[in-house]
């Protein structure tokens, strides 16, 4: 089984926030993300995936998360990444 790192954006939001999270089904947890149902952070809003990297192990995937959630470098150089992609 794979499990999945990645990175939400919101276009509609304020400064277009990001959201990181680690799961073993990727469209099922976006799907919970846009309905409501994913979590707290992400609800009430709709989110699309701008970032994703397969892993072979929960444990390895987990520790990329985490490093993730605490680089806002590295989040904010994939948001700058895709925001600029989506202009030009």
């Amino acid at each position: 089984m794979y499990y999945y790192v990645y990175i939400l954006i919101n276009l509609n939001g304020k400064n277009n926030p990001t959201y990181v999270g680690s799961t073993s089904n990727l469209q099922k947890r976006l799907s919970l993300h846009n309905t409501s149902k994913g979590a707290k952070f992400t609800r009430g809003r709709f989110w699309k995936i701008i970032y994703k990297k397969r892993y072979n192990s929960k444990s390895v995937a987990l520790k990329e998360e985490y490093i993730m959630k605490k680089n806002r470098t590295i989040r904010t150089k994939i948001k700058l990444n895709f925001l600029n992609t989506i202009i030009n």
